[in-house]
Protein backbone atom coordinates (compact mmCIF):
# COMPACT_ATOMS: atom_id res chain seq x y z
CA UNK A 1 0.00 0.00 0.00
CA UNK A 2 1.21 3.48 -0.85
CA UNK A 3 0.29 7.09 -0.24
CA UNK A 4 1.30 10.41 -1.80
CA UNK A 5 2.92 13.25 0.10
CA UNK A 6 2.31 16.43 -1.88
CA UNK A 7 3.70 19.92 -1.32
CA UNK A 8 1.40 22.49 -2.88
CA UNK A 9 2.11 25.82 -4.47
CA UNK A 10 4.56 24.89 -7.26
CA UNK A 11 3.55 25.42 -10.89
CA UNK A 12 4.05 22.49 -13.25
CA UNK A 13 6.72 23.06 -15.91
CA UNK A 14 8.13 20.90 -18.68
CA UNK A 15 7.26 18.34 -21.34
CA UNK A 16 5.41 15.05 -20.95
CA UNK A 17 4.26 12.36 -23.37
CA UNK A 18 0.71 11.10 -23.00
CA UNK A 19 0.34 7.45 -22.02
CA UNK A 20 -1.58 4.89 -24.04
CA UNK A 21 -5.34 4.87 -23.61
CA UNK A 22 -6.24 2.65 -20.66
CA UNK A 23 -9.79 2.23 -21.94
CA UNK A 24 -8.47 0.98 -25.28
CA UNK A 25 -5.76 -1.23 -23.82
CA UNK A 26 -8.16 -3.30 -21.69
CA UNK A 27 -10.63 -4.42 -24.41
CA UNK A 28 -7.80 -4.89 -26.92
CA UNK A 29 -6.03 -7.19 -24.47
CA UNK A 30 -9.24 -9.15 -23.91
CA UNK A 31 -9.78 -9.40 -27.67
CA UNK A 32 -6.53 -11.32 -28.10
CA UNK A 33 -8.54 -14.36 -26.94
CA UNK A 34 -10.33 -14.33 -30.30
CA UNK A 35 -7.30 -15.66 -32.21
CA UNK A 36 -4.97 -18.62 -31.85
CA UNK A 37 -2.18 -16.57 -33.44
CA UNK A 38 0.10 -14.13 -31.58
CA UNK A 39 -1.09 -10.55 -31.22
CA UNK A 40 1.36 -7.73 -30.45
CA UNK A 41 -0.01 -4.61 -28.80
CA UNK A 42 1.97 -1.39 -28.48
CA UNK A 43 1.61 1.74 -26.34
CA UNK A 44 0.05 -0.23 -23.48
CA UNK A 45 0.22 1.89 -20.29
CA UNK A 46 2.03 0.50 -17.24
CA UNK A 47 -0.91 0.69 -14.83
CA UNK A 48 -2.61 -1.55 -12.29
CA UNK A 49 -5.68 -2.33 -14.43
CA UNK A 50 -3.51 -3.58 -17.30
CA UNK A 51 -1.64 -5.92 -14.95
CA UNK A 52 -4.91 -7.37 -13.64
CA UNK A 53 -6.16 -8.01 -17.19
CA UNK A 54 -2.85 -9.69 -18.02
CA UNK A 55 -3.24 -11.85 -14.89
CA UNK A 56 -6.71 -12.86 -16.11
CA UNK A 57 -5.33 -13.72 -19.56
CA UNK A 58 -2.61 -15.85 -17.97
CA UNK A 59 -5.17 -17.62 -15.79
CA UNK A 60 -7.23 -18.44 -18.89
CA UNK A 61 -4.23 -20.00 -20.65
CA UNK A 62 -2.58 -17.16 -22.55
CA UNK A 63 1.17 -16.69 -22.83
CA UNK A 64 2.01 -13.03 -22.33
CA UNK A 65 5.46 -11.78 -23.28
CA UNK A 66 6.62 -8.28 -22.49
CA UNK A 67 8.72 -6.69 -25.23
CA UNK A 68 12.05 -4.94 -24.84
CA UNK A 69 10.42 -1.60 -25.68
CA UNK A 70 8.18 -0.03 -23.08
CA UNK A 71 4.46 -0.70 -23.50
CA UNK A 72 4.83 -3.65 -25.89
CA UNK A 73 3.17 -7.00 -25.17
CA UNK A 74 2.73 -10.12 -27.30
CA UNK A 75 -0.16 -12.41 -26.34
CA UNK A 76 -0.53 -15.96 -27.63
CA UNK A 77 -3.63 -18.01 -26.84
CA UNK A 78 -3.22 -21.40 -28.48
CA UNK A 79 -5.73 -22.96 -26.11
CA UNK A 80 -8.10 -21.89 -23.36
CA UNK A 81 -7.37 -23.55 -20.03
CA UNK A 82 -10.44 -22.16 -18.26
CA UNK A 83 -13.59 -20.24 -19.20
CA UNK A 84 -14.12 -18.97 -15.67
CA UNK A 85 -12.87 -15.64 -14.31
CA UNK A 86 -11.78 -16.06 -10.67
CA UNK A 87 -13.35 -13.88 -8.01
CA UNK A 88 -9.97 -12.68 -6.78
CA UNK A 89 -9.22 -11.02 -10.13
CA UNK A 90 -12.72 -10.00 -11.25
CA UNK A 91 -13.30 -8.07 -8.04
CA UNK A 92 -10.35 -5.76 -8.75
CA UNK A 93 -11.56 -4.09 -11.94
CA UNK A 94 -14.67 -3.23 -13.89
CA UNK A 95 -12.93 -4.41 -17.08
CA UNK A 96 -13.20 -8.07 -16.07
CA UNK A 97 -16.64 -7.99 -17.71
CA UNK A 98 -14.88 -7.49 -21.06
CA UNK A 99 -13.96 -11.17 -21.14
CA UNK A 100 -17.60 -12.24 -21.51
CA UNK A 101 -17.81 -11.56 -25.26
CA UNK A 102 -14.50 -13.08 -26.41
CA UNK A 103 -14.77 -16.14 -24.15
CA UNK A 104 -18.30 -16.81 -25.37
CA UNK A 105 -17.15 -16.52 -28.99
CA UNK A 106 -14.04 -18.67 -28.48
CA UNK A 107 -15.32 -21.30 -26.02
CA UNK A 108 -19.09 -21.15 -26.16
CA UNK A 109 -19.35 -20.40 -22.45
CA UNK A 110 -18.13 -18.10 -19.71
CA UNK A 111 -18.63 -17.89 -15.95
CA UNK A 112 -17.71 -14.89 -13.83
CA UNK A 113 -18.69 -12.98 -10.71
CA UNK A 114 -19.86 -9.35 -10.86
CA UNK A 115 -16.92 -7.06 -11.68
CA UNK A 116 -15.26 -4.65 -9.28
CA UNK A 117 -13.98 -1.18 -10.11
CA UNK A 118 -14.56 2.41 -9.10
CA UNK A 119 -17.08 3.27 -6.40
CA UNK A 120 -19.01 5.89 -8.38
CA UNK A 121 -22.55 4.55 -8.13
CA UNK A 122 -24.56 1.86 -9.83
CA UNK A 123 -23.17 0.69 -13.16
CA UNK A 124 -25.73 -1.65 -14.71
CA UNK A 125 -24.66 -4.71 -16.67
CA UNK A 126 -28.00 -5.52 -18.28
CA UNK A 127 -26.97 -4.15 -21.68
CA UNK A 128 -24.06 -6.59 -21.92
CA UNK A 129 -26.18 -9.67 -21.44
CA UNK A 130 -29.12 -8.44 -23.48
CA UNK A 131 -26.73 -8.01 -26.41
CA UNK A 132 -25.16 -11.45 -25.95
CA UNK A 133 -28.62 -13.02 -25.64
CA UNK A 134 -29.59 -11.38 -28.94
CA UNK A 135 -26.70 -13.26 -30.55
CA UNK A 136 -28.04 -16.57 -29.23
CA UNK A 137 -26.56 -16.87 -25.76
CA UNK A 138 -28.37 -18.28 -22.74
CA UNK A 139 -27.75 -16.10 -19.68
CA UNK A 140 -28.21 -17.28 -16.11
CA UNK A 141 -27.67 -14.99 -13.13
CA UNK A 142 -27.60 -16.26 -9.56
CA UNK A 143 -24.99 -14.09 -7.90
CA UNK A 144 -22.65 -15.11 -10.71
CA UNK A 145 -22.99 -14.78 -14.46
CA UNK A 146 -23.16 -17.98 -16.49
CA UNK A 147 -23.43 -17.51 -20.25
CA UNK A 148 -23.54 -20.31 -22.84
CA UNK A 149 -24.16 -20.55 -26.57
CA UNK A 150 -23.94 -23.59 -28.85
CA UNK A 151 -23.58 -21.12 -31.73
CA UNK A 152 -23.67 -17.37 -32.09
CA UNK A 153 -25.80 -15.96 -34.90
CA UNK A 154 -25.77 -12.39 -36.16
CA UNK A 155 -28.75 -10.22 -35.36
CA UNK A 156 -30.02 -6.66 -35.27
CA UNK A 157 -29.26 -5.25 -31.82
CA UNK A 158 -30.47 -1.93 -30.45
CA UNK A 159 -28.61 -1.25 -27.21
CA UNK A 160 -30.85 0.14 -24.48
CA UNK A 161 -28.03 2.51 -23.54
CA UNK A 162 -24.89 3.58 -25.38
CA UNK A 163 -22.65 1.64 -22.99
CA UNK A 164 -18.97 1.58 -23.91
CA UNK A 165 -18.12 -1.82 -22.47
CA UNK A 166 -21.40 -3.39 -23.62
CA UNK A 167 -20.67 -2.20 -27.15
CA UNK A 168 -17.20 -3.71 -26.89
CA UNK A 169 -18.55 -7.05 -25.62
CA UNK A 170 -21.17 -7.19 -28.37
CA UNK A 171 -18.57 -6.43 -31.05
CA UNK A 172 -16.13 -9.05 -29.77
CA UNK A 173 -18.84 -11.71 -29.75
CA UNK A 174 -20.27 -10.69 -33.13
CA UNK A 175 -17.00 -10.86 -35.10
CA UNK A 176 -17.09 -14.68 -34.90
CA UNK A 177 -20.89 -15.05 -35.08
CA UNK A 178 -22.58 -16.46 -38.18
CA UNK A 179 -23.90 -13.82 -40.55
CA UNK A 180 -24.49 -10.09 -40.18
CA UNK A 181 -24.84 -8.22 -36.89
CA UNK A 182 -26.02 -4.61 -36.81
CA UNK A 183 -25.51 -2.78 -33.51
CA UNK A 184 -27.48 0.46 -33.19
CA UNK A 185 -27.12 3.03 -30.41
CA UNK A 186 -23.54 1.81 -30.13
CA UNK A 187 -21.03 3.86 -28.17
CA UNK A 188 -18.35 5.39 -30.40
CA UNK A 189 -15.54 6.61 -28.14
CA UNK A 190 -11.94 6.57 -29.45
CA UNK A 191 -11.20 3.43 -27.44
CA UNK A 192 -14.05 1.59 -29.17
CA UNK A 193 -12.64 2.78 -32.47
CA UNK A 194 -9.25 1.35 -31.47
CA UNK A 195 -10.83 -2.02 -30.64
CA UNK A 196 -12.71 -2.16 -33.95
CA UNK A 197 -9.63 -1.13 -35.92
CA UNK A 198 -7.56 -3.79 -34.16
CA UNK A 199 -10.18 -6.47 -34.90
CA UNK A 200 -10.31 -5.40 -38.55
CA UNK A 201 -6.53 -5.72 -38.68
CA UNK A 202 -7.05 -9.31 -37.40
CA UNK A 203 -9.44 -10.09 -40.26
CA UNK A 204 -12.79 -8.97 -38.85
CA UNK A 205 -15.27 -7.15 -41.08
CA UNK A 206 -16.57 -4.16 -39.12
CA UNK A 207 -17.91 -1.05 -40.82
CA UNK A 208 -19.30 2.18 -39.37
CA UNK A 209 -16.36 2.56 -36.98
CA UNK A 210 -16.67 5.89 -35.17
CA UNK A 211 -20.44 6.05 -35.64
CA UNK A 212 -23.39 4.85 -33.56
CA UNK A 213 -24.28 2.08 -36.03
CA UNK A 214 -21.83 -0.80 -36.43
CA UNK A 215 -22.22 -3.47 -39.09
CA UNK A 216 -20.30 -6.68 -38.45
CA UNK A 217 -20.03 -9.55 -40.93
CA UNK A 218 -19.02 -12.59 -38.92
CA UNK A 219 -15.90 -14.48 -40.03
CA UNK A 220 -14.71 -18.02 -39.35
CA UNK A 221 -11.53 -17.01 -37.57
CA UNK A 222 -9.20 -14.13 -36.82
CA UNK A 223 -5.45 -14.01 -37.32
CA UNK A 224 -2.72 -12.23 -35.40
CA UNK A 225 -1.70 -8.61 -35.81
CA UNK A 226 0.64 -5.86 -34.60
CA UNK A 227 -1.40 -2.90 -33.37
CA UNK A 228 -0.66 0.39 -31.59
CA UNK A 229 -3.40 1.83 -29.41
CA UNK A 230 -3.98 5.56 -29.26
CA UNK A 231 -3.09 8.00 -26.52
CA UNK A 232 -5.24 8.57 -23.44
CA UNK A 233 -7.25 11.74 -23.99
CA UNK A 234 -8.52 11.46 -20.40
CA UNK A 235 -4.95 11.75 -19.14
CA UNK A 236 -4.33 14.60 -21.57
CA UNK A 237 -7.36 16.46 -20.23
CA UNK A 238 -6.15 15.86 -16.67
CA UNK A 239 -2.70 17.25 -17.48
CA UNK A 240 -4.17 20.34 -19.13
CA UNK A 241 -6.26 20.93 -16.00
CA UNK A 242 -3.20 20.41 -13.80
CA UNK A 243 -1.14 22.92 -15.77
CA UNK A 244 -3.85 25.58 -15.78
CA UNK A 245 -4.81 25.19 -12.10
CA UNK A 246 -1.18 25.47 -10.93
CA UNK A 247 -0.52 28.42 -13.31
CA UNK A 248 2.15 26.29 -14.96
CA UNK A 249 3.47 25.76 -18.47
CA UNK A 250 3.24 22.32 -20.03
CA UNK A 251 3.89 20.66 -23.38
CA UNK A 252 2.03 17.38 -23.98
CA UNK A 253 3.21 15.11 -26.79
CA UNK A 254 1.12 12.49 -28.62
CA UNK A 255 -2.09 14.46 -28.08
CA UNK A 256 -4.20 14.32 -31.28
CA UNK A 257 -6.48 17.32 -31.77
CA UNK A 258 -9.36 15.13 -32.99
CA UNK A 259 -9.85 13.79 -29.45
CA UNK A 260 -9.77 17.20 -27.78
CA UNK A 261 -12.52 19.19 -29.50
CA UNK A 262 -15.24 19.02 -26.84
CA UNK A 263 -12.65 19.11 -24.04
CA UNK A 264 -11.33 22.37 -25.53
CA UNK A 265 -14.87 23.82 -25.55
CA UNK A 266 -15.44 22.88 -21.90
CA UNK A 267 -12.11 24.23 -20.65
CA UNK A 268 -12.67 27.45 -22.63
CA UNK A 269 -15.65 28.13 -20.35
CA UNK A 270 -13.08 28.43 -17.55
CA UNK A 271 -10.82 30.74 -19.56
CA UNK A 272 -8.35 27.93 -20.33
CA UNK A 273 -6.80 27.59 -23.77
CA UNK A 274 -3.85 25.87 -25.41
CA UNK A 275 -1.89 25.81 -28.63
CA UNK A 276 -2.01 22.75 -30.88
CA UNK A 277 0.70 21.94 -33.40
CA UNK A 278 0.27 18.55 -35.00
CA UNK A 279 -0.09 16.06 -32.15
CA UNK A 280 1.55 18.35 -29.59
CA UNK A 281 -0.32 20.57 -27.14
CA UNK A 282 1.29 23.54 -25.39
CA UNK A 283 -0.47 24.98 -22.35
CA UNK A 284 0.92 28.48 -21.73
CA UNK A 285 1.72 29.73 -18.25
CA UNK A 286 -0.21 32.27 -16.19
CA UNK A 287 -3.48 32.12 -18.09
CA UNK A 288 -6.26 34.44 -17.01
CA UNK A 289 -8.59 31.92 -15.42
CA UNK A 290 -11.99 33.56 -15.57
CA UNK A 291 -15.37 31.94 -16.16
CA UNK A 292 -16.82 32.91 -19.54
CA UNK A 293 -20.55 33.55 -19.10
CA UNK A 294 -23.10 32.25 -21.56
CA UNK A 295 -25.02 34.76 -23.68
CA UNK A 296 -26.90 37.28 -21.54
CA UNK A 297 -24.46 36.86 -18.64
CA UNK A 298 -25.89 33.46 -17.68
CA UNK A 299 -23.79 31.15 -15.48
CA UNK A 300 -22.32 28.50 -17.81
CA UNK A 301 -22.74 24.77 -17.42
CA UNK A 302 -20.20 22.03 -18.09
CA UNK A 303 -21.99 18.71 -18.47
CA UNK A 304 -20.96 15.28 -19.69
CA UNK A 305 -22.44 13.26 -22.53
CA UNK A 306 -21.65 10.20 -24.66
CA UNK A 307 -18.94 10.71 -27.28
CA UNK A 308 -18.33 13.13 -28.88
CA UNK A 309 -19.64 15.01 -25.84
CA UNK A 310 -17.56 16.01 -22.81
CA UNK A 311 -16.19 12.80 -21.21
CA UNK A 312 -17.79 11.79 -17.87
CA UNK A 313 -14.35 10.82 -16.55
CA UNK A 314 -13.21 14.44 -16.77
CA UNK A 315 -16.03 15.96 -14.71
CA UNK A 316 -14.02 15.40 -11.52
CA UNK A 317 -11.02 17.11 -13.10
CA UNK A 318 -12.87 20.13 -14.46
CA UNK A 319 -14.66 20.55 -11.12
CA UNK A 320 -11.46 20.90 -9.12
CA UNK A 321 -9.90 23.15 -11.76
CA UNK A 322 -12.97 25.41 -11.47
CA UNK A 323 -12.10 26.05 -7.80
CA UNK A 324 -9.08 28.05 -9.05
CA UNK A 325 -11.04 30.10 -11.59
CA UNK A 326 -12.59 33.53 -11.04
CA UNK A 327 -16.37 33.20 -11.37
CA UNK A 328 -19.20 30.73 -10.95
CA UNK A 329 -19.90 27.61 -13.01
CA UNK A 330 -22.25 24.62 -12.78
CA UNK A 331 -20.77 21.13 -13.28
CA UNK A 332 -23.44 18.57 -14.12
CA UNK A 333 -22.44 14.89 -14.03
CA UNK A 334 -25.41 12.91 -15.38
CA UNK A 335 -24.22 9.32 -15.42
CA UNK A 336 -23.10 8.21 -11.94
CA UNK A 337 -24.90 9.09 -8.74
CA UNK A 338 -21.87 8.82 -6.44
CA UNK A 339 -19.12 10.44 -8.48
CA UNK A 340 -19.66 13.92 -6.99
CA UNK A 341 -19.44 12.94 -3.35
CA UNK A 342 -15.67 13.50 -3.21
CA UNK A 343 -16.34 17.27 -3.26
CA UNK A 344 -16.90 17.13 0.50
CA UNK A 345 -13.12 16.71 0.79
CA UNK A 346 -12.55 19.72 -1.45
CA UNK A 347 -14.93 21.77 0.70
CA UNK A 348 -12.89 20.70 3.71
CA UNK A 349 -9.81 22.13 1.96
CA UNK A 350 -11.57 25.48 1.53
CA UNK A 351 -13.26 25.08 -1.85
CA UNK A 352 -16.40 27.18 -2.36
CA UNK A 353 -18.71 24.49 -3.71
CA UNK A 354 -22.42 23.87 -3.25
CA UNK A 355 -23.34 20.24 -3.91
CA UNK A 356 -26.91 20.62 -5.14
CA UNK A 357 -27.62 16.88 -5.46
CA UNK A 358 -25.67 13.74 -6.44
CA UNK A 359 -25.21 15.06 -9.98
CA UNK A 360 -24.78 18.85 -9.80
CA UNK A 361 -22.28 21.13 -8.12
CA UNK A 362 -21.97 24.91 -8.25
CA UNK A 363 -18.39 26.13 -7.93
CA UNK A 364 -17.48 29.75 -7.10
CA UNK A 365 -13.83 30.63 -7.33
CA UNK A 366 -11.12 31.29 -6.91
CA UNK A 367 -10.80 29.32 -3.67
CA UNK A 368 -7.81 29.36 -1.35
CA UNK A 369 -7.16 25.70 -0.60
CA UNK A 370 -5.16 24.35 2.33
CA UNK A 371 -3.42 21.00 2.57
CA UNK A 372 -5.39 18.08 3.95
CA UNK A 373 -5.46 14.32 4.45
CA UNK A 374 -7.46 12.73 1.64
CA UNK A 375 -8.46 9.26 0.43
CA UNK A 376 -8.96 8.52 -3.25
CA UNK A 377 -12.37 6.91 -3.95
CA UNK A 378 -11.78 6.27 -7.67
CA UNK A 379 -9.34 6.89 -10.51
CA UNK A 380 -10.52 10.31 -11.69
CA UNK A 381 -11.52 11.76 -8.32
CA UNK A 382 -8.10 10.65 -7.09
CA UNK A 383 -6.38 12.62 -9.84
CA UNK A 384 -8.64 15.57 -9.06
CA UNK A 385 -7.43 15.36 -5.45
CA UNK A 386 -3.82 15.42 -6.67
CA UNK A 387 -4.56 18.63 -8.60
CA UNK A 388 -6.27 20.15 -5.54
CA UNK A 389 -3.31 19.24 -3.33
CA UNK A 390 -0.88 20.84 -5.79
CA UNK A 391 -2.93 24.06 -5.70
CA UNK A 392 -3.19 24.08 -1.89
CA UNK A 393 -0.99 25.77 0.66
CA UNK A 394 1.08 23.32 2.67
CA UNK A 395 1.31 19.55 2.58
CA UNK A 396 -1.42 17.09 1.67
CA UNK A 397 -1.50 13.33 2.09
CA UNK A 398 -3.52 11.14 -0.26
CA UNK A 399 -4.25 7.57 0.75
CA UNK A 400 -5.51 4.67 -1.38
CA UNK A 401 -3.42 5.79 -4.35
CA UNK A 402 -3.90 2.32 -5.83
CA UNK A 403 -7.14 3.76 -7.18
CA UNK A 404 -5.26 6.58 -8.92
CA UNK A 405 -2.54 4.33 -10.31
CA UNK A 406 -5.15 2.08 -11.89
CA UNK A 407 -5.48 4.79 -14.53
CA UNK A 408 -2.36 6.99 -14.48
CA UNK A 409 1.01 5.54 -15.43
CA UNK A 410 3.92 6.17 -13.03
CA UNK A 411 2.16 9.33 -11.91
CA UNK A 412 4.42 10.39 -9.04
CA UNK A 413 7.69 10.02 -10.96
CA UNK A 414 6.31 11.72 -14.08
CA UNK A 415 5.01 14.68 -12.06
CA UNK A 416 8.31 15.00 -10.19
CA UNK A 417 10.02 15.33 -13.57
CA UNK A 418 7.81 18.39 -14.12
CA UNK A 419 9.02 20.05 -10.91
CA UNK A 420 6.11 18.96 -8.71
CA UNK A 421 6.67 18.15 -5.05
CA UNK A 422 5.11 14.68 -4.87
CA UNK A 423 6.52 11.59 -3.16
CA UNK A 424 5.14 8.06 -3.22
CA UNK A 425 5.79 6.36 0.11
CA UNK A 426 4.90 3.03 1.67
CA UNK A 427 2.07 3.08 4.18
CA UNK A 428 3.02 1.66 7.57
CA UNK A 429 0.79 -1.34 8.27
Amino acid sequence: MYKYLIEGGTPVNGTIRASGNKNAALPCLAATLLSTEPVTLRNIPDIEDVQVVIDILTHLGATVTRGLDSGVYTISVNGIRSCEIPDSLASKIRASILFAGPLLARCGSVEMPPPGGDVIGRRRLDTHFLALAALGADVQIDGRFRVQARRLVGNEIFLDEASVTATENAVMAAVLAEGLTVIENAASEPHIQDLCNMLNAMGAEISGVGSNILRINGVKKLHGTDFRIGSDYMEIGSLIGLAAATRGELTIEDAPACHMRMIRIAFAKLGISWEQEGDTIHVPAQQRLTVVSDMGGVIPKIDDAPWPGFPPDLTSIVLVVATQVDGTVLVYEKMFESRMFFVDKLIGMGARIVLCDPHRAVISGPSRLTGSVLTSPDVRAGMAMVIAALCAEGQSIIHNVYQIERGYENLASRLRALGIGITRVTVDE
